[in-house]
């Protein structure tokens, strides 16, 4: 691990990071959270669809898989087409950390045409940010990740919160990051927002995370009307609702493994 910077990740290689102090996990610090971990690999899946000339393709949907923990150091990255399109295709990512997968995402991409004319959600937008009152997630988490976000929230309850959140860093210092990879770096913290219990009374880590998009992002703040459910054999969801300051944009789960202390 690297001395901390203002980003969260430092370019070893084309396909090689290692993490800055500000990735350090909210379970443990000396693993790194899976935030923007899924940030990285968004922006990855999207500079390999530039490379390939596919600009008319957009992400629609990012599904990640944790299988194991990524200790605080480099790591390896790799990107496969695996069924290739004229109008979709499926990406898949890997990451590797000490000759082992840590990580496996697929990314649907889809080919981008002009729906303006028939665009719309049900959803309503939720309220400013400059509505929201500043929080500290630091308060209840350790790590540097959580550290590194702002964060608002109104009124919150046991597993039911509204939230707007931005990280204070990028993602890496030598790569233009899209709009899409921003949010992605962000939006795992959902998990940690509302919790149902403290963290000292069980863990409740997510297994994966899968978001669906309906429109592209704009601006910094990610909002995020987020519900926490637990089951009574060790099984939760975490769910949002994903905002920009313009309305609705995307929704998010994640599975929890639920383990009293």
């Amino acid at each position: 691990m690297t001395a901390p910077t203002d980003i969260y990740f430092h370019t070893l290689g084309p396909n090689r990071f290692t993490p800055t102090i500000h990735v350090g996990g909210g379970w443990n610090p000396a693993e790194q959270h899976i935030g923007p971990v899924i940030g990285l690999i968004t922006h990855l899946i999207d500079r390999d669809r530039k490379a390939r000339g596919r600009d008319q393709m957009v992400i629609g949907r990012v599904s990640l898989d944790i299988l194991g923990v990524l200790l605080m150091d480099a790591f390896d990255t790799h990107i496969e087409v695996i069924r290739a399109g004229r109008t979709i295709e499926l990406v898949e990512a890997r990451l590797q950390q000490s000759g082992r997968d840590a990580v496996l995402a697929r990314c649907w991409l889809m080919h981008g045409y002009d729906t303006t004319a028939l665009a719309g959600t049900p959803h309503q937008p939720m309220p400013p940010p400059d509505t929201f009152q500043p929080t500290t997630l630091g308060s209840i988490w350790p790590g540097g990740f959580v550290r590194s976000i702002e964060a608002r929230q109104a009124t919150t309850e046991p597993g039911k919160a509204r939230s707007w959140v931005r990280p204070r860093f990028k993602l890496l210092a030598d790569d233009d990051i899209s709009a899409v990879a921003r949010l992605m770096g962000v939006v795992d913290v959902a998990n940690g927002l509302c919790p149902r219990v403290a963290p000292t009374e069980a863990a409740y880590p997510n297994l994966d995370l899968t978001a669906h998009m309906f429109r592209a992002p704009r601006g910094d703040w990610v909002g995020l009307d987020t519900s926490v459910s637990f089951g009574q054999h060790g099984v939760g969801v975490t769910h949002s609702l994903v905002h920009d300051v313009e309305g609705p944009l995307a929704v998010v789960s994640q599975s929890l493994t639920i383990r009293p202390v």
